[in-house]
C-alpha cells in the first residue's frame, strides 16, 4: 500500500499578511510541479485569505490550526468549520499538544471537533502524543490508545475517509529533541492498530500518519524513509522558505 506523504506546515502564532504573501511569492516557484507529496500550510487564521489568494494556481493547500466544532453561535473568539470551509481551508489541526496543553482541550473536544471538520468536507489533522514525564514512565503506549480511542469515538469509517493524524511526542516540540524514526515507527504502528480496531483493517492501510516534533531539514530523509511514517506537520522549520522547500523535497 502506497501512501502519498504530506507536508503539512504550521506557522502557529507567526507572520502578518504581508509575510504570508512574501512567503508563497518565494515558496511556489521552488515547489512548482511537486507531485510526490500532498503540501498544505496552516496559517494564523487571519493570514487565511491572503494565503489562499497566494496558493490559486498552485497545487498547495491551506488549512488552519484549529476549529469550533459548532457552526456558529455565542463562541466568542472562535472560528467555526462551515467558516473555514467558506475562506478556502481544506485542511484544519485539532487537536495539536499547544491547544491541549494551554487551552485546555480535552481528549473529547477533539473528537467534537473531528465530527465537525469531517461534516464539513475538511481534512483533519489530528494530533496525538504523549508528554516526558509520560514517555519516561513507559506509558506512551496508554496515552496514545486513549487520545486515539476517544477521539474516533462514535465516528463510522465511510464519515472517517480523510482523517489524517499527526503523531507528536510532546517532548520533541520545540525542543531540539526527535523521536528516533525507530521510536516514531513503533507509536505510528501503534496508532494504525487502533484505527484498525475502530475503522477495519482497510482503513488502517490507507491511513496516513504524519510525524511532527522538530523536523528539519537534517533529519526529514531519515523520517521519511520509515515506511511507517507518512508524511511531517513541519512547526519552526516551516517558517522559512528554504528550510520547508528542503523538508518537502526530502
Amino acid at each position: 500500500m502506497v501512501r502519498k506523504k504530506m507536508m503539512a506546515a504550521n506557522w502557529k502564532m507567526y507572520k502578518n499578511v504581508a509575510e504570508t504573501r512574501e512567503f508563497f511569492r518565494e515558496f511556489l516557484p521552488l515547489v512548482a510541479g511537486h507531485e510526490r507529496d500532498e503540501i498544505v500550510v496552516c496559517p494564523p487564521y487571519v493570514d487565511v485569505p491572503a494565503a489562499v489568494e497566494s496558493v490559486k494556481a498552485s497545487q498547495v493547500a491551506i488549512g488552519a490550526q484549529d476549529v469550533h466544532w459548532k457552526d456558529e453561535g455565542a463562541f466568542t473568539g472562535e472560528i467555526s468549520p462551515r467558516m473555514l470551509a467558506d475562506v478556502g481551508c481544506t485542511h484544519v489541526i485539532v487537536g495539536h499538544s499547544e491547544r491541549r496543553q494551554y487551552f485546555g482541550e480535552t481528549d473529547d473536544s477533539v473528537n467534537l471537533k473531528l465530527k465537525a471538520a469531517l461534516g464539513h468536507g475538511l481534512t483533519p489533522i489530528v494530533c496525538v502524543g504523549e508528554v516526558l514525564e509520560e514517555r519516561e514512565a513507559g506509558l506512551t503506549e496508554d496515552v496514545l490508545r486513549r487520545q486515539c480511542a476517544r477521539a474516533f469515538h462514535a465516528i463510522s469509517a465511510k464519515k472517517a475517509a480523510k482523517l489524517v493524524i499527526a503523531y507528536e511526542p510532546v517532548w520533541a516540540i520545540g525542543t531540539g529533541k526527535t523521536a528516533t524514526p525507530e521510536m516514531a515507527s513503533e507509536a505510528h504502528v501503534l496508532i494504525r492498530g487502533e484505527a484498525a480496531k475502530v475503522f477495519g483493517e482497510d482503513f488502517a492501510q490507507q491511513l496516513r500518519i504524519l510525524y511532527g516534533g522538530s523536523v528539519k531539514p537534517e533529519n526529514a530523509k531519515a523520517l521519511m524513509a520509515e515506511p511507517e511514517i507518512d508524511g511531517a506537520l513541519v512547526g519552526g522549520a516551516s517558517l522559512a522558505v528554504k528550510s520547508f522547500v528542503a523538508i518537502v523535497k526530502y
